[in-house]
């Protein structure tokens, strides 16, 4: 098992693409699809939020090992519970999943969508480095209204 990871490069230590689709994709989602209906099944969902996601998502193109490398132009991510309203898709990317197609998010957007799930305000400040306030997301920035 030590040899199955997220990472799909495409040569050894990582796991190829095939691997991914083999291996890590159903143990996923068989555990995440589980998590979810277990939590409706108890009445928590609607107080619990189960994000996934990565700070990347993954190259177009195949590289020359036969994986694909780490690309931040388009990622993916999964929200449910927490009053997020589901069974949707939010933006899209081109045809070859390189760049957003339509409407783009940012990874500050996701932050405050579950910010606000949570009923935590956008303008809340923290604790930071020699007692100066660090704000829990930038200035104007707005939850993906889609998702409410």
């Amino acid at each position: 098992f030590d040899e199955i990871t997220w990472d799909i490069h495409g040569s050894v230590p990582f796991t190829s693409i095939e691997g991914m689709k083999q291996i890590v994709t159903p143990m996923f989602d068989q555990g995440y699809t589980a998590l979810i209906e277990d939590l409706a099944q108890r009445g928590m969902l609607e107080n619990t939020i189960v994000p996934v996601l990565g700070e990347f998502g993954r190259t177009p193109k195949v590289n020359p090992a036969g994986g694909r490398d780490h690309w931040p132009q388009v990622w993916t991510v999964f929200l449910a519970g927490g009053g997020i309203r589901g069974g949707q898709v939010i933006g899209s990317s081109d045809e070859i999943g390189g760049y957003p197609a339509d409407r783009p998010t940012t990874c500050a957007e996701v932050v405050a969508s579950i910010y606000q799930a949570l009923g935590i305000g956008l303008d809340q400040l923290l604790p930071g480095p020699q007692k100066r306030p660090v704000p829990l997301v930038d200035s104007g920035t707005s939850p993906i209204r889609e998702l409410f």
